[in-house]
């Protein structure tokens, strides 16, 4: 019974790491056209107690991304300098889009496996009852 308790937490720490990773995307997207705005990454670490790795993960710390920043061309922009150049952000939406729909995808495998250890157990309970 315990390694079934022991899945749902492997698979909840899954989906924590996930959602984080997905606002960062988030973040990452609506922040596209700010000047000067540096993309954010996720990563994530094994939780280790007691000296031993326990399979779950977390989220490491916020990373930026070093990409430089695209020049634009806008003499009109506040930011502008006298060349009209100002620095904007190095979010590529498409990348961003592809590792929302990876977060997404893991999620739901995450979930999926939460679900089936929440099923085994309740059927395990029910056949002890009887």
């Amino acid at each position: 019974m315990s390694d079934l308790f022991n899945i749902l937490s492997l698979s909840s720490s899954g989906m924590a790491a996930q959602a984080n990773r997905l606002r960062h995307v988030s973040e990452n997207i609506a922040n596209a056209d700010t000047p000067g705005y540096q993309r954010k990454t996720a990563s994530f670490e094994q939780v280790i107690e007691h000296g031993q790795k326990t399979g779950a993960v977390q989220s490491g710390p916020v990373e930026l991304d070093q990409t430089p920043t695209k020049q634009v061309y806008d003499p009109g922009h506040p930011m502008a300098g006298e060349d009209g150049f100002y620095n904007g952000s190095n979010v590529e939406i498409m990348i961003e889009i592809a590792d929302a729909r990876e977060a997404q995808r893991s999620y739901e495998a995450n979930l999926k496996m939460f679900d089936q250890a929440r099923q085994m157990s309740t059927s395990l309970l029910e056949l002890l009852r009887r």
